[in-house]
């Protein structure tokens, strides 16, 4: 049974899950002349009970303590025995012993019970079986129950200060193990993603050289969803957290002792976000905002623009996401809502590398479908807004949804740039091809007109100057609705 963070607030209801309850004492046969004191009432027996229970209970937990301490305790002594064996082979778990390790790594999702682990020095004696143990399934659940631990301010600070735990985990990122992996990538995001403690993980993380070399490893060769998803959360929580490490980790390196050179960041990260692009939206997201904060340090924009490096490849596949999955013909407008980061953050990293002096050297043929989806973006956008003003009217709240227009502000002035951007070098011939493709109509090119104005008039006047010359009456279309386009003779 594999297990995940799940909530721990359910009673375990297993038989040999806990000792919570005690059992009353067996009556015995009493004669009245019996030299002793009377035993109590069934109902004052049943008060011992529940105070022996109470005792025993962690926190307000129904949990019990002393099944807790003889299970960590035979974990120990397990752990001990085996490594004395000096067997080659590897380590087994019983099913028993499983299942009531799981059974912690689930309690460990109370907070009652991550404070009584923590106050048993429980990281230590996890840290400690860890170190000894040569079953991969042990070590995911050891480190699972951490990692349910760590999601709590106070003992993820405790955990955090543990300096031997700290170094282990960071080696556990270059282990084999896809699930030990993915629980350790959990832990880490855990515990960098809270504020007290973040700057500790940071400062681990610069000095140790295998980290960057571990991710990209990862991100590079699994095939284990999950595992991509939240190691593409890791390395974009890291990134976003502190710049100058990701403008170490994309800068060229030398090549290290071994002879061997750290896998390229940039083609890691193009990787899993090929294995993630149809199985995981939220995966997806995460690789693509990590290439997009790429794409704000010169660092990064060197490292793509490179001729016949990596640039061409996260060109062509990020024109295939917005191109072949995002806002297609035929979508309503509300699709934007949907899809309105991937979209932002797809079109933000192809933008930067069409800005790149070298960006001549994509494929000119992904020009067109481009520009088409983009035309297709303002188009939705439009209408969308239209929907929206007509919902406030009919409610009479001038407020209904202005939280979901500010979140696609972002994506409007993206891809508005880029069309300025790239309209100016439209040839005549690009433009019939776009009118023929059915990717410029009469409601897209309104769209991008009153899109586009009038910060950038100049792209607008080339546009209709092209149609023109390919399709006059849609150029005195634009003309009759937006005079100030008039193109100067």
């Amino acid at each position: 049974m594999e297990h995940r963070y799940v909530d721990g607030s359910g009673e375990l209801n297993d038989e040999n899950s806990s000792t919570r309850s005690t059992s009353p004492s067996s009556s015995l046969g009493q004669s009245p002349t019996m030299d002793r004191n009377p035993s109590p009432p069934p109902e004052r027996d049943g008060e011992q009970a529940e105070d022996k229970n109470e005792v025993d209970a962690i926190g307000e937990t129904v949990y019990s303590k002393h099944w807790l301490f003889s299970t960590l305790t035979r974990l120990i002594q397990m752990v001990t025995d085996y490594s004395q064996e000096d067997s080659e082979s590897q380590m087994q778990l019983t099913r028993e012993d499983e299942d009531d390790l799981c059974k912690i790594w689930d309690m460990a999702m109370d907070k009652d019970v991550a404070g009584f682990l923590q106050d048993f020095k429980a990281a230590d004696i996890l840290l400690g079986v860890i170190a000894k143990s040569q079953c991969p399934r042990l070590t995911e659940i050891c480190v699972g129950i951490l990692g349910n631990i760590a999601c709590f301010p106070d003992t993820c600070l405790t955990l955090s200060q543990n300096k031997d735990l700290g170094a282990v985990l960071l080696l556990l990122l270059g282990d084999t193990d896809p699930p030990t992996l993915l629980e350790t990538s959990r832990l880490l995001l855990t515990c960098v993603s809270q504020r007290d403690v973040s700057g500790l993980w940071l400062e681990r993380i610069r000095q140790n050289t295998s980290v960057p070399s571990s991710l990209c490893f990862i991100m590079s060769s699994s095939t284990n969803m999950d595992l991509l998803v939240k190691v593409g959360e890791l390395v974009d929580k890291l990134f976003d957290l502190d710049e100058e490490l990701m403008k170490s980790w994309i800068s060229p390196q030398p090549a290290e002792e071994d002879g061997e050179t750290r896998p390229d960041l940039a083609s890691s990260l193009l990787e899993a976000a090929k294995q993630l692009r149809l199985e995981s939206s939220e995966g997806l997201e995460a690789y693509l905002h990590t290439l997009q904060l790429l794409t704000t340090v010169d660092e990064g924009i060197r490292a793509l623009a490179v001729p016949d490096g990596v640039g061409q490849a996260v060109w062509d596949f990020l024109c295939e996401v917005v191109c072949e999955d995002l806002c297609q013909p035929g979508d309503p407008p509300l699709v934007l809502q949907e899809q309105n980061l991937l979209l932002v953050q797809a079109l933000a990293v192809l933008s930067a590398l069409y800005a790149c002096p070298d960006h001549n050297h994509h494929k000119a043929d992904t020009y067109l479908p481009l520009i088409g989806s983009m035309l297709r973006v303002v188009q939705y956008h439009r209408e969308y807004q239209q929907s929206k003003a007509e919902d406030r009217a009919c409610s009479g709240d001038p407020q209904k949804g202005k939280g979901q227009d500010d979140q696609l502000q972002a994506l409007m002035e993206t891809t508005t740039e880029f069309l300025a951007d790239m309209v100016p070098h439209l040839s005549k011939d690009m433009v019939a091809d776009l009118l023929g493709r059915g990717y410029l109509t009469d409601r897209s090119c309104l769209s991008a007109t009153d899109s586009l104005l009038p910060q950038y008039t100049p792209a607008v006047q080339h546009l209709v100057s092209m149609l023109s010359e390919t399709n006059p009456q849609m150029a005195d279309m634009v003309k009759k609705q937006f005079p100030v386009v008039e193109v100067p003779r």
